[in-house]
């Protein structure tokens, strides 16, 4: 029987919240601090209509900080123009490229404004880990790390051999599913193990990655038993439901289905829609390791370098430990330098 286990990392400039799945991170949160909470998943807020597209059937809605939000008109949201008043939930975070979905709640009046922040990170690990008590500390530092670190991978091998490997693009999610070197008593037998472990491996990862929208995942081999196949598929992706819909098996053993967009990809916000890790991202890595170092060493003066882009992430973060440990910890930026390096001063 699969076990969920739930960690919480609460850091310096960020926190990650992660989900377990017999050991494997299955879901990774991250939230940043300083971010617009009106932004933030499940947010309910007063903002203002800025414009209609009528043709359309949209409507741009100005959260008061960040992108703009998209509403769906709908016949029983009625008529509304530019500039109107309107009481919103943001149903699916913005993302690269993307403004958030807004879920109509009603007209309002009075300034634009946050009602309710969100739910907190514990309320979602509960949600995804409901038996699961929340563990914190060192381990789940490390755990976070772990599903970080996974996250920005693009292959994953297959226990047993094979592999999965996951890759976006702007119109879809493209998952390979490869036998590599498996071996067994059939080639049929050993397709059929690689792609049912294939399945189950790629769900738990889009969920990791916190990838949405259109998948298409090319299986191995061929002549597949397609019935088995999507009732394993559904199975392996129903913890991604409601609304997960799964188009047949084609004759080139090609298995195409759709993922709700919720909160924004884990990936997404690691890699700002780019190939590697943001400034941002480096900088958190930065002041954990400073941390690190600070702690174990009390008395320890530690320098962290690591090129300008990367110091200015990393400023607002290194006052708030330097305001917990001491102004032994500090930051120098080096130009031209890839990644970061701690030394003792």
């Amino acid at each position: 029987m699969s076990e969920r286990r739930a960690w919480l990392d609460r850091g310096v400039g960020e926190s990650r919240a992660v989900v377990t799945l017999d050991g494997r991170p299955e879901r990774l949160i991250i939230e940043r601090h300083g971010e617009p909470a009106v932004q933030a998943l499940g947010a309910r807020l007063v903002a203002r209509v800025r414009s209609v597209e009528r043709a359309q059937g949209l409507a741009f809605v100005d959260l008061g900080d960040g992108p703009d939000a998209v509403l769906n008109l709908t016949g029983e949201i009625g008529r509304i123009d530019s500039g109107a008043c309107v009481e919103i939930e943001i149903r699916a975070q913005a993302r690269t490229g993307k403004g958030a979905q807004a879920r109509w709640l009603g007209p309002a009046e009075g300034p634009a404004r946050l009602l309710f922040p969100g739910p907190p990170l514990e309320a979602r690990l509960a949600a995804w880990a409901p038996d699961a008590r929340i563990e914190t500390g060192a381990a789940a530092r490390a755990m976070a790390d772990a599903a970080q670190e996974e996250t920005l991978e693009t292959v994953f091998g297959l226990a047993g051999g094979g592999s999965v490997s996951i890759e976006t693009t702007r119109a879809l999610t493209a998952v390979d599913v490869d036998i590599g070197q498996r071996s067994g008593s059939t080639a049929r037998q050993v397709t059929r193990t690689v792609n049912l472990a294939g399945l189950a491996a790629a769900a738990r990862i889009l969920r990791l990655k916190g990838l949405g929208g259109l998948v298409v995942i090319d299986l191995a081999g061929r002549g597949h038993d397609a019935p088995a196949l999507l009732a394993a598929a559904r199975a392996a992706f129903a913890p991604d439901n409601p609304g997960v819909a799964f188009g047949p098996v084609s004759r080139f053993g090609v298995v195409e289905l759709t993922i709700p967009r919720r909160a924004r990809p884990s990936v997404d916000i690691l890699c700002g829609g780019g190939w590697g890790p943001t400034h941002t991202t480096i900088a958190m890595n930065l002041i954990r390791a400073l941390e690190r170092e600070a702690v174990a060493d009390g008395g320890g003066r530690f320098e962290g370098l690591a090129a300008p882009p990367v110091a200015a992430a990393a400023a607002a973060a290194l006052a708030a430990l330097v305001d917990r440990l001491g102004a032994r910890l500090s930051i120098c930026p080096e130009p031209g330098r890839k990644g970061f390096e701690i030394v003792r001063r």
